[in-house]
């Protein structure tokens, strides 16, 4: 495991690769049962990573060095370790502590039989399987049931009670008070439930899309079954390194799911216009951006309304996958809806719940989302998907609004694809008994220096040995068991690939990715693309594969086709996705260009 002071280490490096902000996921006391997204405390910072002092230094430090700091808040859930749910436990129903949760009896097996003995609704968890959990009495009797859209772990706060409000309002004053920046706000979308619990018949995701988001997979599979292998039945989530089966028949992700009771409830917005007034409160650009999966891209909007948040992040984009009818029809609509409410769009290709592009974009099909991708699943063309994520990036960092990188995205790194189930720790892997790969090959810690132990994570000889810190920020996680080996552990284990893309072995060399990345980022500050003006160019042709834009003096062309093109007269190539600079040529297949005049 690394730690806050890690983070703070790493500052200069982030300064020196040119980002603004950094978001740095739950770093809060949790029993680390989702990677610090089970809160047990908002205000304190988990001892896996340090104390309240090594956040204020890290935050004092990263404002030294111009860089703003966001952090994750988690409104949807806490842990069931937190106080108010384990006073939950300890009273009775229709109890002032159970009435800060989704408490509720159950509905009787027979009418009039009274034994609560179904779920209050069908709901399934977002994780995979039951969305309810039912509690034994202190007298061996059946209880209550409590509502946990996550794991078992995560109830569900209650946003009809007042206090709820009230305690969160209190939690953004407490980091605000710190100094913070701003506040990414998970599962922005959930927090409310339709009055009256219905029962739905329609299938939830952390990611997905409908027929009329530019990302959908209107005849695809569904994301978690396309790739069809499952493990086998007989492993448990204390014990799930068994084999792995070949599942009997695919699913077909239906055009459109009726709309959802927990998700988009019209609620929400009440709420984010109380959390504007609180960051009204403060000095300083203090923002919100919300992690909202809502479609189309105009109900998104509605997130972003002068007295919301400030930003939400652009999904459609990210499932647009490698191709260029679709990511221009996610640009075009992003820009539009965002545009509507005089808000900016936002730009990201990977995070800490997907694939990481450069891996699927090297799949047979690059506009697949595979939930996760194991050893026994199609393997993506690395060097392949690698240019393509190059050449993506490029477009996300060349558009006007804010662009978020995912920890890694700078060094080119792709999924770990040969996990080993035994080493696995996503809570959707266990629900899903593996069906749902999950999202542990992503969040593999970073590799700093390739020929040391860990690549440069962490000098440990054991978990409960000092480190050096050097956590990539934005990661959180269990910590590894104690062993007496020598050897330092990573919390995930990293293929040896990494070796080859440690960031010592990138810094300074022409072409790498992380020199494209300082490159790419240093075009964009310079031109000022962030807040610049876009129109398609007349180069656009997304039917033959050619992405083109202008943004300022800057012309972007995206080359997905078979067939080179010459840049227009005036305008010589600044930048390429292939490490370039100079000439007239757009070569074709998997190339980004930005031009100057």
């Amino acid at each position: 495991m690394g730690d806050l002071a890690g983070i703070t280490a790493k500052l200069p490096y982030l300064q020196e690769l040119g980002v603004d902000a950094v978001w740095l996921s739950p770093f809060y006391k949790s029993p680390q049962a989702d990677a610090g997204y089970d809160v047990a405390d908002y205000r304190a910072v988990d001892p896996l990573f340090g104390t309240l002092a090594d956040f204020d230094a890290m935050l004092d430090k990263a404002h030294g060095l111009g860089i703003k700091v966001i952090v994750d808040l988690v409104p949807n859930h806490t842990s069931d370790e937190h106080a108010w749910f384990r006073e939950a436990l300890a009273a009775a129903p229709g109890s002032p502590e159970r009435e800060r949760y989704m408490f509720h009896p159950g509905r009787d097996s027979k009418p009039g039989s009274g034994d609560g003995a179904l779920a209050p609704n069908n709901w399934r968890s977002i994780f995979g399987g039951p969305a309810w959990t039912r509690l034994t009495n202190d007298d061996g009797t059946p209880g209550q049931w409590y509502l946990h859209l996550f794991d078992t772990k995560q109830p569900d706060l209650n946003w009809e009670n007042p206090e709820v409000h009230e305690e969160m309002r209190s939690v953004l004053r407490f980091w605000l008070d710190r100094g913070v920046d701003g506040f990414r706000v998970d599962v922005a979308h959930g927090l409310v439930k339709e009055a009256g619990l219905p029962d739905w018949d329609g299938a939830a995701a952390m990611v997905e899309g409908g027929l009329s988001a530019p990302g959908a997979h209107s005849e695809a599979l569904e994301p978690h079954t396309a790739h069809p292998h499952a493990v086998d039945g007989k492993a448990t989530a204390g014990n799930i390194a068994g084999t792995v089966a070949t599942a009997v028949e695919h699913k077909v992700k239906p055009p459109l799911d009726p709309p959802s009771p927990f998700f988009d409830q019209d609620g929400v917005h009440d709420i984010y216009r109380e959390w504007h007034e609180v960051l009204s409160e403060y000095d300083g650009d203090r923002m919100l951006v919300a992690e909202a999966w809502v479609e189309p891209a105009e109900r998104l909007a509605r997130y972003i309304r002068k007295d919301e948040m400030q930003q939400a992040f652009n999904f459609d984009f990210l499932l647009a996958g490698w191709d260029a009818e679709r990511m221009a029809e996610a640009i075009e609509s992003s820009l539009d809806a965002a545009g509507s409410v005089e808000a900016p769009s936002t730009w990201v290709l990977s995070n800490h719940d997907t694939v990481r592009h450069p891996s699927r974009f090297g799949l047979a099909d690059p506009t697949t989302f595979p939930k996760g991708i194991a050893a026994e699943d199609e393997q993506p063309d690395a060097t392949l998907g690698l240019a393509r994520a190059r050449a993506a990036s490029m477009v996300s960092l060349a558009l006007p609004g804010s662009a978020y990188l995912y920890q890694g995205e700078e060094l080119g790194l792709p999924e770990h694809t040969s996990l080993p189930a035994e080493a696995r720790q996503d809570p959707t892997f266990f629900r899903t008994k593996g069906v749902e790969r999950g999202r542990d090959g992503c969040r593999v810690p970073l590799p700093w220096r390739s020929a040391e132990p860990g690549f440069g994570f962490s000098e440990a000889a054991s978990a409960d040995a000092p480190t050096d810190g050097d956590m990539p920020a934005g990661i959180a996680g269990k910590a590894p068991a104690a062993s007496t080996s020598k050897a330092p552990a990573t919390w995930l284990p990293q293929p040896e690939s990494f070796g080859e893309l440690a960031a010592d072995l990138q810094a300074g060399v022409d072409g790498s990715t992380l020199e494209l990345y300082r490159s790419i980022l240093s075009f964009r500050k310079a031109h000022r693309l962030g807040s610049g003006t876009f129109r398609w160019a007349e180069e656009h042709d997304p039917a033959n594969g050619v992405l083109a834009f202008h943004n300022r003096d800057v012309l972007v062309v995206v080359n997905m086709g078979t067939t080179a093109l010459a840049a227009p007269a005036g305008f010589q190539v600044g930048l390429s996705s292939d490490g370039g600079s100079g000439g007239t040529s757009i070569l074709p297949n998997s190339g980004a260009y930005l031009l100057a005049q």
